[in-house]
């Protein structure tokens, strides 16, 4: 079975010569690179076990291309996703594919470090000296004083000069083979297709690491014709980055790396889970007033509690079956500076898992008040510590609820439980979630420190029982 689909669907019913054409600007050095890698993994007999990682730029859309496994990466980040895809499972056959201003730019940090590691990948780096699908701005190998939009003047001196990233990758200790080819002519083309299936081929043997750096055309923003830009690649680009290999050993092979286990008992059992299925509560998604996609941002100093009571908010709505996630922000102290999470319940799906704009906030100190409570939604709820804020900003346009985490604490003979005050004045405040489900995913933090678990229970039914004061005496 051909690597390639026998119809590129990124042409919505393309017929005829469309329903087989690629998006790559006529000339450019994309198209070839795709022949070769397809043909190599078709030659060696990979396409089952091949997973091709191509991130943000002129090769965002290869999935389209070759029916084998497809992740898209973030921009830069193809070589970690890559990593994470061999970790997770070691026959897999992983093809990191970009370009210049993906891997040498943003992506400079994860390729080292992927090379370093030195896992048995293959890293097809496309190396057209500019920014392409962007706009044609400078990237880090635009030879020095090409004009691109970014360097119009051609690039100069203050930009720095070009990376030669089959070099620089070629003298970490791990990686096992780096060459540089190009396309320009068949003999070129010849070499490429060589080195390509090698990569793979070293990669099925276990051998190591290996990177491929193809010189390419792009007629379009060097404003040439084809033939023209096979030319200024023979002229300008080889002299500043010379074909041929840079390092090739032969290593014994990575010994066979067993498959990671996914057993839902040892996963717990690592991570502090628990097994089975959840005992559930909730006869459906509450009616807050808020929609089937609530947000909540809990925010305070570091050791406040913020994120705590944010990760038992979250576990209580997965386990109820709800969708939940949970986005933390610190400070950088551990201790003192700014924490602040993002939560957000849904009934089905939460599809943005940010709260700019939360219907519930939670604070801790005066600080996280004044910054988020205008923030609030029209209609929506604020709970506060009214230990330590005595002068509330005005909030007109919300429910407020001040009550006494740390004083409530105190009381309690442990400062460190006024977040579980809070997680109860929350529940008391919205109804979101039972108390019983709260309730749960507290003792369920607290499988393994059984001691703590009473004072944690008083603690949040103190919280329930303070806003429940404070509705009673606004009715009264």
């Amino acid at each position: 079975m051909s690597v390639f689909y026998e119809r590129f669907d990124r042409h919505d019913h393309g017929q005829g010569l469309k329903a087989h054409a690629t998006h790559y600007c006529p000339g450019c050095g994309h198209g070839l690179v795709h022949k070769y890698l397809g043909e190599a993994i078709q030659s060696l007999g990979l396409q089952d076990r091949t997973v091709l990682v191509s991130p943000v730029g002129c090769t965002v859309f290869m999935y389209y291309y070759m029916d084998v496994g497809n992740t898209q990466a973030a921009h830069g980040r193809a070589p970690a996703v890559a990593v994470g895809h061999k970790l997770a499972n070691p026959n897999s056959i992983v093809i990191s594919y970009q370009g210049d201003g993906d891997l040498a730019s943003i992506g400079l940090a994860e390729i080292f470090h992927a090379a370093n590691m030195g896992l048995p990948i293959t890293v097809i780096f496309v190396n057209n000296a500019i920014y392409g699908m962007t706009g044609g701005q400078m990237a880090p190998t635009t030879p020095m004083g090409l004009k691109t939009a970014t360097s119009p003047g051609g690039r100069g001196r203050y930009d720095g000069s070009p990376m030669r990233m089959a070099e620089l990758i070629a003298q970490l200790d791990a990686p096992v083979y780096v060459e540089r080819v190009a396309l320009y002519d068949a003999k070129q083309r010849v070499k490429a297709h060589k080195a390509i299936t090698k990569g793979l081929k070293l990669q099925e043997e276990r051998r190591g690491f290996s990177f491929i750096e193809v010189l390419a055309e792009c007629p379009t923003h060097l404003k040439l014709t084809p033939a023209a830009a096979e030319q200024w690649v023979k002229d300008k680009m080889v002299p500043l980055f010379p074909l041929g290999v840079i390092k090739d050993i032969s290593p014994e092979p990575w010994p066979e790396q067993p498959e990671p286990c996914f057993d839902a008992a040892r996963v717990a059992d690592v991570i502090g889970g628990a097994t089975g299925e959840a005992q559930k509560f909730a006869r459906g998604f509450a009616e807050t007033g808020f929609g089937a996609d609530v947000a909540i941002k809990l925010a305070g100093a570091g050791g406040d509690g913020a994120q705590t009571t944010a990760l038992l908010l979250a576990r209580a709505a997965i386990q109820e079956g709800f969708d939940a996630t949970h986005i933390p922000s610190y400070g950088p102290e551990s201790r003192g500076g700014t924490s602040y999470a993002d939560v957000h319940v849904a009934a089905s799906e939460v599809l943005s898992p940010a709260a700019p704009h939360p219907h519930v906030l939670v604070a801790f100190n005066a600080p996280s008040l004044a910054k988020f409570g205008p923030t609030v939604v029209p209609g929506g709820v604020v709970v506060y510590d009214k230990t330590v804020i005595a002068e509330p900003p005005p909030l007109p346009h919300v429910k407020v609820f001040a009550v006494p985490f740390a004083q409530i604490a105190q009381e309690l003979g442990a400062i460190v439980v006024k977040n579980v005050v809070a997680l109860g004045a929350l529940q008391a405040a919205t109804g979101l979630l039972p108390k019983e489900s709260l309730l749960q995913a507290v003792r369920q933090a607290l499988e393994h420190k059984p001691q703590f678990l009473a004072l944690n229970e008083q603690a949040f039914e103190r919280g329930v029982q303070a806003v429940e004061a404070l509705k009673r005496a606004e009715i009264h």
